[in-house]
């Protein structure tokens, strides 16, 4: 269609103060090998008013300050492990122009009419120091007035609350707040137990690439809460938006792809153990999650109501911080951390709903959407995130099934 993006400039933005050098320590999450890389999300503004490029560099600059770790490099130790060097080398800023409106490109709804390298940061540059950035924003100025930020995080410094956390800072400060709501930021990884005794489990088989296809559903509010006063008037208990949509994603995949009925299946979702950690800080932005994982036969999935599976998910979520104390103390025999790939066993799910990117305001209002760009292409997973503005309800991204079994599990959703 034509549609491109020009890239216009690119700026490392470094704190705005002096700041504390020299090497801190990552816990043992921060350093679990699935942790390492970027994490990739685009966040979409309608309107752009009063707020411009200019603005959040100088926010950047003044966040930086605070969040100082992030404008450093991971490098190794001497005893080989990751750490970070507080260098102060800056966080990349690319600004960029696109050619078009919003509407034109759909706002940006995967697929992408974009490509994404235009739309996220990327160096423009052989600069090494741009290179190993461990945040990179692009901010890109639609025909219509809007804005895009392509926001890169690498996932070894912080998790999506903690990478979350750092970008609201921002926008409160490119709203003119004097200091953050939420500060100062708090490093506390050496608080955190060591966990010498815990060795990272193998990495997923590596079976040829699955080819597991997106797929996006946006689900309505009554809908959800249809199910959810079901639930209520048969248990007398709450559950949440998450858990429904969780048990409706298991149940239909399950059924559409037809494993064997005593094949042991299994969700897993990350959960935030902040709660459990007292000696960590308000503002603690590391890695501070734990997977949990339902677990039961096929043929049990297929046959269960989604009562009775949201019911599994609970039960799970209760026992978390039991199972949270014993892997600190190396009682567990499995890597809870380990991701398995076998497609007709495991689905891996994400709640960005309470994560706090929808909440991020330069100035221009809160986000009419935020979303993933992309997901692994081995690794059977969904996303549940809040719907675009002009929609309403939940959105749920998925990449959990092959194209033979694509047309099975939509018409298992949709039911």
């Amino acid at each position: 269609m034509g549609y491109s993006v020009k890239k216009s400039s690119e700026t490392l933005i470094v704190p705005g103060e002096p700041t504390p050098a020299g090497k801190l320590s990552l816990s043992w999450i921060d350093r679990y090998p699935s942790h390492r890389g970027m994490v990739d999300t685009l966040h979409v503004f309608e309107h752009g008013h009063n707020t411009t490029p200019v603005i959040i560099k100088k926010a950047l600059s003044q966040a930086l300050v605070l969040y100082y770790p992030l404008a450093g490099r991971l490098v190794k130790s001497d005893s080989g492990e990751l750490e970070v060097d507080c260098t102060g080398d800056g966080v990349l800023f690319i600004e960029a122009f696109a050619n078009c409106t919003l509407e034109d490109v759909r706002y940006l709804e995967l697929p992408l009419m974009i490509s994404k390298d235009e739309i996220l940061p990327f160096p423009l540059s052989e600069n090494v120091k741009a290179i190993g950035a461990l945040v990179m924003m692009q901010v890109t100025k639609f025909e219509c007035g809007g804005y895009v930020i392509g926001l890169r995080f690498n996932h070894t410094v912080a998790d999506g609350i903690g990478a979350a956390q750092f970008i609201t800072a921002v926008g409160e400060l490119a709203r003119g707040y004097r200091q953050p709501v939420i500060g100062p930021a708090v490093w506390c990884r050496e608080k955190l137990p060591l966990l010498k005794h815990l060795k990272p489990g193998p990495p997923p088989s590596s079976n040829t690439a699955k080819k597991l296809i997106y797929n996006t559903f946006d689900i309505s509010n009554q809908y959800i809460d249809n199910l959810k006063m079901k639930y209520h008037l048969q248990t007398g208990l709450n559950c949440s938006k998450f858990d429904i949509m969780m048990a409706k994603v298991w149940k239909c995949r399950t059924k559409a792809i037809e494993p064997e009925p005593e094949l042991k299946v299994h969700l897993t979702f990350a959960a935030n153990t902040r709660h459990l950690l007292h000696q960590i800080g308000k503002g603690y932005y590391g890695n501070c999650i734990f997977p949990v994982t339902v677990s039961a036969s096929s043929e049990n999935i297929m046959n269960s109501s989604i009562v009775d599976i949201v019911d599994m998910i609970k039960d799970a979520k209760t026992e978390l911080p039991a199972k949270y104390m014993k892997w600190l103390k190396g009682e567990m025999e499995m890597d809870p951390f380990q991701q398995k790939n076998e497609y007709d066993q495991y689905v891996y799910a994400s709640d960005w709903t309470k994560v706090g990117f929808s909440e991020i305001d330069y100035g221009w209002g809160v986000p009419m959407y935020i979303g993933p760009v992309s997901m692994s292409d081995d690794i059977a997973s969904c996303v549940l995130l809040r719907s675009p503005a002009y929609k309403d309800g939940a959105r749920l991204i998925t990449r959990c099934v092959k194209k033979e079994h694509l047309h099975a599990f939509q018409s298992e959703m949709m039911s």
